[in-house]
């Protein structure tokens, strides 16, 4: 890992530190009456545990002497010890609540973290690593404040029983602070050697997670491939690290308990030994050395702390994987209108985008006429979808402007932005209950039944959708698709919202000839009119277009219509002569034949562009 990317992921991960911290601070506050009553509850069945030895011993001497106030003790005794068990049996109710609600609150955060990034930031983590951080961890880090609560609540009885300890007897308190400091060293090594261990475990965890939900995306191929094996041997590839880790975790949190329980019986030793030559001396008395043993139970239970202290560890370092989502850059959004009726002209104004250190898109200039077709060409690599998602604001550019009808699209409203640019990609991903919903799906409120029919008709999916059992309104999750069927009914989404601006990503790739033809005859027709970009890898589809744009490296190479850049340009030819499709393998053969016709298949109507689309492409 090169110098910047090291300091780059430490800024990142100190970042989701703070991050943490704030979110976990301020998770404690939208839940702060029920995480105050967890902390007065705990405090008070420690006060109640506190008091117990105390009120106890005072008993026996009372019982010892036959007291005439010895019942009255007895039954306060009682008391005490019922209330300290219904105010733990509070706060543990209490905690629930409160670790549902911060879980919750923290989820939401990081999805919406999620959602409003850019969706390249957005795949910075793996999906399995995604979905650990907003479930397992989620979960853990949401227990953090009500641990807290806890842990604060369970340093009260060791203290306030070492104080105790010196109000009964001095010498008593005195040989049992003599061991304190072994169990202070203790508390602060188990400290600093969970927080490494349990981030460890989280970090193979994550990894995991991550190559699991590869194989289960990619499921088919590893049948395909008679790779099962070798796939299950690489997700649990990491298994033996994961259990290291683990097994480290419960070492180091059994040898703390180990050692502070050894270490208790013989502080309770040293205390029971001064306290009975205490007795003798007639310094104390019986129920006093009951309470001074009782004490020192307490006092030595500091190290019974570490569990709180352990919760407390993983819930912070859980938060932190959890942030890193929350400090995903936010891609956000202006306050401006775009003009009523424009055109949809866009412009792009010396648009620079890097990743990865490296420009991809490298200073392009480019003005696409209102409603004209724009076909973004070049070979694998050239920078044709990261075009399409500077143009459609996807990302933003680096350096450079974006401009639709001369708003930056850095200054629209989200709505408008949404409203206004649409998107069909190559690979579509379908949500809703039903096939209709799936096209319905998009901003505002839903299109009309009709609507979703026509747009679907426009897309070519009309006749298959019927064929389905129920037609549109078979549940999506039970309708049988192929790639192309499924590209359709994303064509179909599209279509359905289409606005000024719509963004075809090799949405038609899947797609045999004659079908994607049909689609491009019905964008011209029966989708609303607007400014078309439409990344190209088809011959016929750059041949429609109004203009196009040669991309090479990251560079605009040459803008013109199909017919002057096949002409003049033998290089243009090559970048459609690996992967046309049969009839336009005849078409490139000859320079005449491909600037000529296009489109054989193609109404002598379909060849002949509107006036609009005439006036661009001069």
């Amino acid at each position: 890992m090169s110098r910047p990317d090291a300091e780059a992921d430490s800024a990142r991960a100190s970042a989701a530190a703070q991050a943490a911290d704030r979110e976990l601070v301020a998770a404690a506050r939208h839940s702060g009456g029920r995480t105050a009553a967890v902390l007065g509850c705990a405090l008070a069945a420690a006060a109640a545990a506190l008091a117990e030895p105390a009120v106890l011993g005072h008993t026996l001497d009372l019982l010892l002497s036959g007291s005439p106030s010895a019942p009255a003790w007895t039954l306060l005794c009682a008391a005490v010890i019922a209330a300290e068990v219904l105010l733990d049996a509070a706060a543990a109710r209490l905690t629930g609540v409160v670790d549902g609600r911060t879980t919750a609150r923290l989820r939401r955060l990081a999805l919406a973290g999620l959602l409003r990034t850019a969706p390249h930031h957005a795949a910075r983590h793996a999906p399995g690593d995604t979905a650990a951080r907003l479930t397992a961890h989620a979960t853990e880090a949401g227990k953090t404040p009500a641990a807290v609560a806890h842990a604060v609540a369970a340093l009260l009885p060791p203290l306030g029983a070492v104080i105790a300890l010196f109000l009964i007897d001095l010498w008593a308190a005195l040989a049992f602070l003599a061991g304190v400091p072994l169990l202070l060293l203790l508390l602060r090594a188990f400290a600093r050697d969970t927080h490494t261990s349990v981030a460890r475990y989280q970090q193979v965890q994550l990894a995991t997670a991550g190559r699991l939900v590869e194989a289960l995306a990619g499921a088919r191929t590893i049948a395909a491939a008679g790779t099962a094996d070798r796939e299950r041997a690489r997700i649990l590839a990491q298994l033996p690290a994961l259990g290291a880790e683990g097994r480290r975790m419960w070492q180091i949190y059994g040898g703390t308990t180990a050692r502070s329980t050894a270490l208790m019986p013989m502080l309770l030793y040293v205390v029971l030994a001064v306290g009975g030559v205490r007795l003798s001396a007639g310094a104390i008395g019986v129920g006093e050395l009951l309470a001074a043993l009782r004490y020192a139970a307490l006092a030595a239970g500091i190290g019974a702390v570490t569990g709180g202290l352990a919760a407390v560890v993983r819930g912070r370092s859980a938060a932190r994987r959890t942030a890193e989502l929350l400090t995903l850059p936010v891609l956000g959004h202006g306050r401006t209108e775009l003009p009523q009726d424009g055109p949809g002209t866009l412009e792009l104004r010396d648009v620079r985008l890097v990743r990865g250190g490296s420009a991809v898109l490298r200073d392009i200039s480019l003005v696409v006429p209102g409603g004209s077709t724009v076909a973004v060409v070049g070979r694998s690599g050239a920078g044709k979808t990261l075009l399409a998602a500077v143009a459609g604001r996807l990302t933003d550019p680096d350096a450079g402007q974006v401009l639709l009808d001369g708003v930056p699209l850095r200054e629209m409203t989200a709505a408008a932005l949404r409203r206004e640019i649409v998107h069909a990609f190559d690979r579509p991903v379908l949500f809703g209950d039903t096939v209709a919903d799936a096209i319905a799906f998009g901003p505002g409120t839903g299109p009309a039944p009709e609507a979703v029919r026509a747009a679907a008709r426009a897309a070519g999916a009309d006749l298959f959708v019927r064929r389905l059992p129920e037609g549109y309104d078979t549940p999506l999750a039970e309708a049988p698709m192929s790639g192309g069927e499924r590209q359709r009914l994303g064509l179909a989404r599209a279509f359905c919202h289409a606005g000024r601006l719509l963004v075809l990503d090799d949405a038609t790739s899947s797609l045999d000839t004659v079908t994607a033809r049909q689609v491009e005859r019905a964008l011209d027709r029966e989708v609303r009119p607007g400014t078309r970009i439409v990344i190209a890898h088809r011959l016929s589809s750059a041949a429609r277009a109004d203009l196009v744009v040669w991309l090479e490296d990251g560079r605009v190479r040459a803008v013109g219509t199909h017919d002057e850049l096949w002409r003049r340009d033998p290089a243009y030819r090559t970048v459609f002569a690996a992967g046309a499709e049969p009839d336009a393998g005849a078409e490139a053969a000859t320079e005449t034949g491909a600037a000529s016709d296009p489109d054989p298949v193609a109404d002598p109507d379909d060849r002949r562009a509107p006036p609009g689309r005439q006036e661009a492409a001069r």
